[in-house]
């Protein structure tokens, strides 16, 4: 008779493992919020060592800290994409060109001539923004808002299995716009820096980064484009229920481009 096989032994929980994946998630999620950035910074390195030591445990599983170690890599660029784009908002907001023009929808006939293009300051504030479809340019982008979308929730939690429903009290919206670069950079520039937030009716201002998600048709703001080149497409934005008519967008055209106020409806 032969003798039986030897069973193959199973392999023991990976503690170490567990405590990576676990502050790996960690980090991920405090790097998605602007102002938790630095703790995000602070756990998803320690993740990743925990992971790596976690791999070369002899006879314990190795899922756990594969997917630490993932986490915690991706983590890391979400968290250096979050920051940049908050290191550009604070930029934007101290800073202002000066020299953005606006034509309204119902001046396009005149637009080719300038003869609609009025000074930012005349106009476009919160209290009397420009209408949807105007056309907002500054030195180097020309931005057009093309339409907005209020009860966009249902679209937007359809758009991607990990999109999440607003939170209580909350709403998506959904902001169609086209960036057109006509700067002269050779080497271009890319649509993140043009900005859309969306001012409540009591003054605060909500945008993209506050609640992430993957808008149905979303604009590429992150591929360069080079002069008169366009990018159109949708930015997601979580609103209160309450009120989502009565906010107004905030537009800014570039990193030096005055801020202006436009309608939602």
């Amino acid at each position: 008779m032969q003798p039986p096989k030897p069973t193959k032994a199973k392999k023991q929980l990976n503690v170490l493992g567990l405590i990576a994946l676990i502050t790996a998630a960690l980090g991920f999620i405090f790097a998605c919020i602007p102002g938790a950035l630095i703790v995000g910074w602070i756990l998803l390195p320690i993740a990743f060592v925990l992971a790596l030591v976690s791999l070369f445990l002899k006879d314990k599983a190795k899922w756990m800290g594969i997917t630490a170690l993932i986490t915690s890599i991706v983590g890391t660029i979400i968290g250096v994409v979050v920051f940049f784009a908050v290191v550009t908002t604070s930029f934007n907001n101290s800073f202002g060109g000066g020299n953005t023009t606006v034509v309204k929808p119902s001046d396009g006939a005149a637009a080719s001539t300038g003869a609609a293009e009025k000074p930012a300051a005349q106009t476009g504030t919160r209290e009397n923004p420009y209408p949807i479809g105007s056309t907002i340019t500054s030195k180097d982008w020309r931005v057009k808002i093309n339409s907005v979308t209020l009860a966009a929730t249902d679209a937007v939690v359809a758009a991607n299995q990990f999109n999440k429903p607003p939170a209580e009290g909350s709403q998506y919206i959904l902001v169609n716009y086209s960036a057109t670069y006509i700067g002269d950079d050779p080497k271009g520039q890319s649509p993140a820096f043009v900005s859309i937030e969306y001012v409540t009716a009591s003054g605060n201002t909500v945008n993209e980064l506050d609640n992430l998600v993957v808008a149905p048709q979303p604009i590429d703001t992150m591929s360069t484009l080079y002069k008169n080149a366009t990018a159109t497409g949708n930015e997601a934005i979580q609103v209160p229920t309450a009120a989502a008519g009565q906010g107004v967008l905030a537009v800014r055209p570039g990193m030096l481009g005055d801020k202006i106020f436009v309608a939602v409806q």
